[in-house]
C-alpha cells in the first residue's frame, strides 16, 4: 500500500509539477536575519517553522559583507541580536585566543568577517533542527495567484523550487514576509509605498528631493517634493591588502570606461561632497592639483587618498574590510537610479541588475587601479587592495546578496516616520510607544537616488540626520487587513522613517518579536493584531530584549525587567532610571498620579518602584 501511495504521489508530481508540503506553524519567506530570528524565537515557544530562501545561502547582508554593525547605541538593541553578537565574539576568542588581535578587531562581536556571520547564524539555527526547516532555492514570486486566502487569512502560498522547477505549496497558521523586497505582503495585497514622501506629508527632515553636503547644510535647490525614487543599492565588499589572501580585481567583461571618467578630475583636484568643501576655492583646488602632480597625496580637507576614496572602509578581523559606499564621493559603489524598478520587478529583472551592479563595481575598482589618466601614485595605492580569497569562494570572491536598502514599505497598524525617532524636545526622548517591541538607534540615513548632476554639491537624497534612541511600536510589523501575516523586514513606514528601522540589528529584533507574536496568536487563536501586548512584552523581556533604553540599567541588572515595565508605563521618562537616588518632589507627583499610591519624597527610588511594580503585576 505504501509503495502504491509513493507511485501515485510521484505520478502527481510529474503531471502537475506541484509538490504538496506539510503544514507548519510559521511559513517564513526569506532567509534574512529578520526571518532567521523569527524562526528561532518561535522555536523557543515550541512552534515549528519553515524558512523558504530563494538562494543557496541564508543570512542576508551580515553573511554577505555587512560586518560593521549599523547601530549607534549598542545597548539599545539586545535580545537575539545580542546573542548573535556575543557568539561572534566567542568565535574569535575560541579560534584565536582572548588576547588576540582578531578579538580586538571584532569590537566585542560587532565587527566580523562574512564567513563568520554565516557560521554564527548556522550555529544559532543548529540548536532547533527539530523545529526549524530551512529550504533553499525556493523562489516566491509576488503574484496574488501564489497566495490562497480565506477571508482575511492566508491559507497557503506557492513557491518555485528552482532546482526541480516544480511548484510547491506551503500551508501554515502564520505567514511571515522576511524579504528585503516585501514580495509576500505585496502578493497578499497589503498596501505599500515606494519612493519618497514629500516634506509636507509628515514634516520630516530630509523628506522629498534634498541636496546637501555630507555632514553639511541643505542646499537652496532642494524642493522637498515627493517622487518615486528609490535609494541606491550596492554590495558590501570584503577587501584585503594582505598579499597572501588577496585576489586581484579583474576587468569585467562589460567594462565601460565612460562611466567612471568624472572620477579623474575629482582625484586631481580633491573635490568631495563633504561639508569641508564649503571653504575650498578653485584656487585651492588648483594648488592641490599641482601638489599631486609633484607626487604628493591630496591635501584638501576631507579628501581621502587611495582605495578609501572609492569605498568607505571599516576594518574587520584578519586584515579584511566591510567596504561600503563612500559617503564623501560623487562616484562610489552605489549605482543610483538604475535600481528603481527592483522593489516591484520579477526575479529575472533583479538577477540582471545584480550582475550589472557587480560589473559596475568591479569596473570602478579596475578603473581606479589601472586608468592612466589617474595619478600613478593614486593607482598604486588602490592596487594594494583586492578581494579576500577565503570569502565567497564559489562566487568569484564576490558577495552573493545585493544590499537592498529599501524595497516596498507596507502600510501597517502603525506608520513609522522620522518624528518617531527624534526627541520631542532637545535632550529628551522621542515619542514613547507603550507597545514597544524593541528599542533601536541609528541615524535617519538614506543613500542617493540619482547620479551626479552638474552644479550639485552632492547626489540627490544622500543624507543623514541624527536621532535619539527610540522605541519601535508593534504595529510597524502588523498589516491592517491580513489576520495572520507579519512583516518584520519590509515594515510600515515612510522613506525617512524606514531609513533608520532598516538596520540589521533592528530587523533582527523585529523578527524576534514577530516569532513570539506569531506563537501567542497560535496559542490564543487570535488575530495577530489582537495579541495581548503585555504577554508579548513579558516574553521579550524574559529573552533580555530591551524595549526602552536606559543609560544606567542594562540587561544584566537584576531589576532590568522591572525597569522595562515601569519605563514603558511612563514612570521613568528620562534617560537614567537612577535607582540608587531618592524620590524628588517632581517624581513623587508623577508617580502618585500614575499609580494612585501615596509616594513619599525622599524614599529610595528602587524600593518605591518595586512596590508599585509588584502591585501592577
Amino acid at each position: 500500500m505504501k509503495y502504491l501511495v509513493f507511485i501515485l504521489s510521484f505520478f502527481f508530481l510529474q503531471v502537475t509539477g506541484v509538490a504538496q508540503q506539510k503544514n507548519y506553524d510559521l511559513v517564513i519567506v526569506g532567509g534574512t536575519p529578520g526571518g532567521i530570528m523569527t524562526a528561532i524565537a518561535a522555536a523557543r515557544e515550541g512552534k515549528n517553522s519553515v524558512i523558504l530562501e530563494r538562494t543557496a545561502y541564508i543570512g542576508g547582508l551580515p553573511a554577505n559583507g555587512l560586518g560593521a554593525t549599523d547601530i549607534a547605541t549598542r545597548d539599545a538593541t539586545t535580545g537575539l541580536f545580542r546573542e548573535f553578537v556575543d557568539r561572534v565574539k566567542q568565535y574569535y576568542i575560541d579560534t584565536y585566543g582572548l588576547d588576540s588581535k582578531q578579538v580586538k578587531m571584532c569590537s566585542d562581536g560587532y565587527h566580523f568577517e562574512p564567513s563568520v556571520g554565516a557560521r554564527v547564524f548556522d550555529d544559532m539555527l543548529a540548536g532547533y533542527k527539530n523545529k526549524i526547516t530551512i529550504l533553499r532555492m525556493r523562489q516566491f514570486d509576488a503574484d496574488p495567484r501564489n497566495v490562497d486566502r480565506t477571508d482575511d487569512r492566508i491559507v497557503a502560498i506557492r513557491i518555485l523550487n528552482r532546482g526541480t522547477k516544480q511548484i510547491e505549496t506551503y500551508t501554515g497558521r502564520v505567514f511571515v514576509d522576511a524579504t528585503y523586497e516585501g514580495d509576500l505582503g505585496a502578493a497578499a495585497k497589503v498596501p505599500f509605498r515606494i519612493g519618497r514622501e514629500g516634506k509636507d506629508e509628515f514634516g520630516e527632515p530630509g523628506a522629498g528631493q534634498v541636496y546637501k553636503y555630507w555632514a553639511g547644510p541643505e542646499q537652496d535647490c532642494s524642493t522637498f517634493e515627493p517622487d518615486n525614487a528609490v535609494q541606491a543599492y550596492n554590495y558590501r565588499l570584503c577587501l584585503t591588502n594582505n598579499p597572501t589572501n588577496r585576489v586581484p580585481i579583474k576587468k569585467p567583461e562589460n567594462y565601460n570606461r565612460k562611466e567612471y571618467l568624472s572620477m579623474i578630475e575629482d582625484v586631481w583636484t580633491g573635490r568631495t561632497t563633504n561639508a569641508k568643501m564649503l571653504g575650498v576655492t578653485p584656487e585651492i583646488m588648483e594648488e592641490n592639483r599641482q601638489n599631486i602632480k609633484a607626487g604628493n597625496v591630496s591635501t584638501l580637507p576631507g579628501d581621502i587618498w587611495g582605495i578609501a576614496r572609492l569605498t568607505n572602509i571599516v576594518h574587520v578581523p584578519n586584515m579584511k574590510t566591510d567596504a561600503n559606499n563612500q559617503h564623501d564621493a560623487f562616484l562610489s559603489t552605489d549605482l543610483p537610479e538604475e535600481n528603481w524598478p527592483w522593489p516591484t520587478s520579477g526575479w529575472d529583472w533583479r538577477d540582471r541588475f545584480a550582475e550589472r551592479l557587480k560589473d559596475y563595481i568591479l569596473g570602478l575598482f579596475w578603473f581606479a587601479q589601472n586608468d592612466k589618466e589617474l595619478p600613478k601614485h593614486f593607482r598604486q595605492a588602490c592596487l594594494e587592495w583586492g578581494l579576500a580569497k577565503d570569502e565567497y569562494i564559489d562566487n568569484e570572491y564576490f558577495p552573493r546578496q545585493v544590499y537592498v536598502r529599501e524595497g516596498r514599505r507596507f502600510e501597517g497598524e502603525y506608520f513609522f516616520t522620522a518624528n518617531d525617532a527624534l526627541p520631542i524636545t532637545p535632550g529628551k526622548r522621542p515619542p514613547l510607544h507603550k507597545n514597544s517591541i524593541t528599542a533601536s538607534h541609528y541615524a535617519l540615513d538614506s543613500h542617493a537616488v540619482r547620479k551626479r548632476e552638474a552644479g550639485k554639491v552632492h547626489l540627490d537624497g544622500f543624507l543623514s540626520y541624527a536621532t535619539a534612541v527610540y522605541t519601535v511600536p508593534f504595529g510597524v510589523i502588523v498589516p491592517q487587513k491580513t489576520d495572520n501575516l507579519l512583516i518584520p523586514v519590509p515594515v510600515s513606514g515612510s522613506h525617512i522613517g524606514f531609513s533608520t528601522l532598516r538596520m540589521e540589528p533592528c530587523w533582527m529584533a523585529m523578527g524576534e518579536a514577530a516569532g513570539i507574536a506569531a506563537s501567542l496568536a497560535i496559542d490564543t487563536n487570535c488575530k495577530i493584531k489582537n495579541v495581548e501586548m503585555e504577554a508579548l512584552q513579558n516574553k521579550l523581556i524574559e529573552q533580555k530584549s530591551t524595549l526602552i533604553y536606559f543609560c544606567d540599567v542594562d540587561i544584566n541588572d537584576p531589576d532590568f525587567a522591572m525597569v522595562q515595565y515601569m519605563g514603558l508605563r511612563g514612570y521613568l521618562p528620562d534617560w537614567h532610571a537612577r535607582l540608587h537616588d531618592t524620590v524628588c518632589e517632581e517624581t513623587a507627583i508623577l508617580w502618585k498620579a500614575l499609580s494612585q499610591a501615596d509616594i513619599k519624597k525622599g524614599s529610595n527610588r528602587r524600593d518605591v518602584l518595586k512596590t508599585i511594580y509588584k502591585n501592577l503585576k
